[in-house]
């Protein structure tokens, strides 16, 4: 790891135990192993050093990658669900601190929020994909149905600790289960189509 991704690391870990007041350059300095005037030197300023750490955790948030063209929509939602759930459980002490500080630094928000914006647009487009493939048999509106699977997943990595008996067990399964709700309440089945009734009946038809 090289000074750059030090201090960064460092200011992300110093901001999540901190928060913004507490972070100060020396602090971060003493966690990175540098002096101040190497931060100052490369950063700038302590706002600047902190947009850039948070920029950092978003670049490198590694959520698992929905594809263009569905094939097995429980298999791939639930990888996708875990990936996202795992990033969030990895930094939620950092969601924390900017949703508690949000009033005062509304500028920290748009940094924390890049990764959720970017997994509900992808979760949408993915949804549509399924539904142009006639997979989805109910009428649904995408963000509704993004915003009700991403918000079960943050619900969970942000307060299991908390409330562990407000969530599905064993944990290591959440994600699948919640997916699964998702899927069968927009009519998917096991990763196929469900049957409508006038399918069925034909399919009765046909056999005798």
């Amino acid at each position: 790891m090289n000074h750059r991704d030090a201090i960064l690391a460092a200011a992300a870990g110093v901001f999540a135990q901190h928060g913004f007041r507490g972070s100060t350059t020396r602090r971060i300095a003493d966690a990175a192993g540098v002096n101040e005037i190497t931060i100052f030197r490369q950063f700038g300023s302590k706002e600047a050093l902190i947009r850039a750490a948070m920029q950092h955790l978003t670049q490198s948030a590694g959520l698992a990658t929905l594809p263009d063209i569905p094939s097995d929509p429980e298999r791939e939602l639930t990888v996708w669900s875990e990936s996202f759930m795992q990033h969030l459980r990895l930094h939620s002490s950092i969601i924390r601190k900017t949703m508690g500080e949000i009033e005062e630094r509304p500028e920290m928000g748009e940094c924390a929020t890049e990764v959720p914006r970017r997994a509900s647009n992808d979760l949408c487009h993915y949804l549509v994909a399924l539904k142009r493939q006639g997979r989805i048999t109910e009428k649904f509106e995408a963000k509704t149905a993004a915003a009700m699977l991403l918000g079960a997943i943050f619900s969970d990595a942000m307060g299991r600790e908390m409330m562990p008996e407000n969530f599905p067990q064993p944990k290591e399964k959440a994600a699948h289960m919640y997916t699964r709700v998702l899927l069968r309440a927009l009519g998917v089945e096991n990763g196929s189509r469900k049957a409508t009734n006038k399918q069925t009946k034909r399919s009765k038809q046909l056999s005798n």
